[in-house]
């Protein structure tokens, strides 16, 4: 179902983007994902909701990221107690980066990594519930943790928000697991292996729904963006790996009928 009202805790609802260049970034998500923006006052830095078909798709700072802050896509996951989860997260190896705050009556949050060193959000909703449009071309239809330590990181996580596993065939011969809440897939994990370019850290990977996997991919390079990891077909859909002109990476998929 593509519009959402609500999220259960531990399903991740939000995604946003920090860039160095928001301006930049609009014009190539904008042409991209057919979003529309909604710039916010200067009082909320300009966060900027990003909108399809009027509805919130995904976040984007409004000013440049901090010096020496990458431009990144950070996944959110919903919580309906941001205090006892950040407790969870100190006492089992995780890293607050930005302790719990209310994000005026919009909701509260915290930015953490996991032991492994992946970066990750909670947020618990007042008015925002988070994305409220998603298996859409244009939003939020998948989000994956690819860690260097798979073992520790569904540790992790099964302590944090009750996540539970399943191994399934990935399409690439990886070891990959379905992250569950209370037995429904909300996400997935990948064991990263020497496959993976040097350098790049643990992370979560934001998939985006597309009408057309290769056209999207083209379009990107067009507007300055590259292919980071060609497109395959997997038992879910087909799917490319992009990065926009700014460095932000993330996947573009058209879901299998």
């Amino acid at each position: 179902m593509p519009e959402v009202t609500s999220y259960q805790p531990g399903v991740p609802s939000w995604t946003d983007l920090m860039t160095k260049d928001p301006e930049g970034a609009r014009a190539f998500y904008g042409e991209l994902f057919g979003w529309e923006f909604d710039i916010g006052s200067e009082e909320t830095g300009h966060y900027t909701m990003c909108r399809k078909n009027g509805m919130n798709a995904a976040g984007m700072g409004g000013e440049p990221a901090p010096e020496g802050m990458p431009t990144a896509w950070t996944t959110y996951m919903a919580s309906d107690d941001i205090d006892a989860a950040a407790e969870r997260i100190s006492a089992n190896g995780g890293n607050l980066l930005m302790e719990p705050m209310t994000v005026m009556q919009y909701g509260r949050m915290l930015i953490a990594t996991d032991p492994p060193g992946a970066v990750f959000g909670l947020w618990q909703p007042l008015e925002h519930i988070g994305a409220s449009i998603v298996n859409e071309p244009g939003s939020i239809t998948w989000n994956e943790l690819a860690t260097s330590d798979m073992t520790a990181a569904q540790d992790f996580y099964n302590r944090i928000l009750g996540y539970t596993y399943e191994p399934v065939d990935s399409g690439e011969g990886l070891p990959y697991q379905i992250v569950n809440v209370e037995g429904r897939g909300v996400g997935g994990m990948i064991q990263m292996t020497d496959a993976w370019p040097e350098g790049v850290p643990p992370h979560w990977m934001p998939y985006f729904a597309v009408e057309d996997a290769d056209a999207t991919a083209a379009t990107a390079e067009r507007l300055g963006g590259a292919v980071t990891h060609a497109a395959i077909d997997s038992p879910y859909g087909r799917l490319v790996e992009l990065r926009d002109p700014q460095g932000g990476v993330f996947t573009a998929m058209h879901n299998a009928d």
